[in-house]
């Protein structure tokens, strides 16, 4: 038997965590992922403002025979505009139990991408190629030292994520800037308190409001 009704809530971590694990997957119904860079970071900026970001909705498979006769697959890992868009199969016959994500796949996607992920996309004025030239590996990171109130004209965001390439980001951290500290998100899910973020912020010696900044991202992931 199928189950059905609300599920106790978990933290965006425990999500990340299972969909490394396949514990969620995709039933294949659900279209390709489609959101771009800029709306994922607005996401981002979303959930450390405490905006909703809407509820999600779960098939728990448990039955051999949905396992076996209806097709599953993992959730996009490294998006790579136009070369790397499908998502993974995987053979879930006698495979133990998972949830299949009806609704929220964009979602759980771009914030799997932005903890764990890659995302790149073209190049301006270049030939489409599956290069690193004309299609560079970026991660997420948040400028810890971002401290505006004012929301980005740009994108109408408060906290600055940006998906950057590795040398960007190195260059952008060399200039040893009073605006600009780029923390690469993914390393809050290695944070297991906020003393190892205090310890951090003094070891770059980053000022106390990029602390309340990390602190702020850890509670929220």
């Amino acid at each position: 038997m199928e189950q059905t009704g609300f599920q106790p809530q978990i933290t965006i971590k425990d999500a990340i965590t299972n969909i490394a694990s396949n514990h969620y997957l995709l039933p294949a119904i659900q279209r390709k992922f489609v959101w771009s860079a800029p709306k994922v970071e607005m996401l981002f900026d979303s959930i450390m403002r405490g905006y909703p970001i809407n509820s999600f909705m779960f098939w728990h498979i448990t039955d051999n025979e949905i396992k076996k006769n209806f097709k599953f697959y993992q959730f996009l890992r490294e998006y790579r505009e136009r070369f790397k868009v499908d998502n993974p199969d995987i053979d879930t016959i006698g495979d133990k139990d998972f949830y299949a994500i009806i609704d929220g796949q964009q979602r759980l996607t771009s914030l799997y991408i932005g903890l764990k992920g890659t995302y790149a996309y073209k190049m301006p004025r270049k030939w489409w190629d599956d290069t690193e030239e004309v299609l560079p590996t970026r991660k997420l990171y948040l400028n810890l030292l971002y401290t505006t109130s004012a929301i980005d004209s740009e994108q109408n965001c408060q906290y600055q994520f940006r998906f950057l390439t590795k040398s960007e980001y190195e260059n952008d951290n060399n200039l040893q800037s009073d605006s600009i500290f780029w923390f690469p998100v993914r390393d809050i899910l290695g944070m297991q308190n906020v003393s190892a973020i205090i310890s951090y912020a003094k070891n770059h010696n980053l000022p106390d409001n990029a602390i309340n900044i990390m602190s702020l991202l850890y509670e929220k992931i």
